[in-house]
């Protein structure tokens, strides 16, 4: 069997549909999917067994330069590829319009989630298989249960499985080291700056090496502010979503932000301390064993507001306290 699936962005909605992959591929001998995702996200779906090919797509870009676009024949090529094979199924699981809208390239049947499962519901117009999905559930979950639905298979119990293999994307390290996941996206989730400095003191002073990766320059001065003058403390080079991978996998444990690279780190089974202020893990947070999500307190903790910063009761010394008992946990499991 094989079946076109849409799921182009973002980083953490990626990395959610691993285990519907895995779950499917388990159910389904010798099941395989073709994988439509934004570009700058392709390294990831490759990384799963059950994946055939991955299809870039490039819809941000294209957005911003449609004539350039039409002119370079990217977007002729990109429907030629989705009609050029025979699927058996086409899998809308982003629920989106602009993905639905992507569906329509291919002959076969397509599947996605009914209009009060979606989270937009136009974009059922679209599929000839509609199937209801809870909202009030991790997102991950969710996908699971669509793929169980859409496949014909009975949804298996117990936690997801990403479907990565850990030991083959990590590198030796010389030494173990702990990973600050400082970038995110809006504002307000930005843990503040003291908090980081204060954090990598205590962990360097207790012997422990430090690393911080960037993707742009705001993230590389950051990162440079917070260990500056700490011993054994240090900034990565810049690197590709491949190498960030290589990194998370190393470390023996990871602090995060809510930020893509969290739920990277849950899905290669490293453990983990999220921090949520303005955002609640419930439906979105970093999914797996060995994730410690911490949420702050105060008015606006919660609130989904991109400009309001919020880690009341989330200071250094409360997440240390708690890093350090993961570390403790993580050494006597061993």
């Amino acid at each position: 069997m094989r079946v076109l699936l849409i799921k182009t962005s973002s980083l953490g909605d990626v990395i959610h549909t691993l285990p519907a992959l895995t779950d499917a591929a388990r159910a389904i001998p010798g099941i395989q999917f073709d994988w439509v995702v934004e570009e700058g996200f392709a390294e990831i779906p490759a990384w799963h067994p059950a994946v055939a090919q991955v299809i870039p797509v490039a819809i941000r870009r294209w957005r911003k330069h449609p004539l350039q676009t039409w002119k370079s024949g990217e977007w002729k090529r990109f429907k030629q590829r989705l009609g050029e094979v025979d699927y058996d199924l086409v899998l809308d699981a982003q629920g989106l319009l602009k993905s639905a809208f992507l569906t329509r390239y291919s002959k076969a049947p397509v599947a996605g989630l009914d209009r009060d499962s979606a989270r937009e519901p136009i974009a059922c117009r679209f599929y000839d298989r509609l199937y209801a999905v809870a909202k009030n559930q991790h997102a991950l979950e969710r996908t699971r249960q669509l793929f169980a639905q859409a496949l014909g298979y009975p949804l298996p119990d117990g936690m997801g499985d990403y479907g990565l293999d850990r030991g083959a994307m990590m590198d030796v390290a010389a030494q173990p080291y702990l990973l600050f996941l400082h970038g995110t996206t809006w504002a307000s989730k930005h843990w503040p700056e003291a908090d980081w400095r204060a954090l990598a003191e205590r962990m360097a002073g207790q012997g422990w090496a430090i690393r911080l990766p960037w993707g742009n320059e705001a993230e590389r001065a950051r990162a440079e502010r917070i260990v500056s003058g700490i011993e054994g403390a240090a900034v990565l080079p810049k690197l590709n979503l491949a190498g960030v991978a290589k990194v998370i996998a190393g470390a023996t444990a990871c602090v995060a932000v809510d930020t893509g690279l969290g739920h990277l780190a849950a899905a290669l089974d490293v453990p983990t301390i999220s921090l949520y202020g303005p955002t609640l893990p419930g439906k979105v947070g970093a999914y797996g064993r060995g994730q410690l999500h911490l949420c702050a307190s105060g008015p606006q903790a919660g609130k989904g507001d991109r400009h309001k910063p919020c880690f009341d009761g989330l200071g250094a010394q409360r997440v240390g306290d708690e890093l350090n008992a993961l570390l403790l946990a993580q050494q006597e499991a061993v």
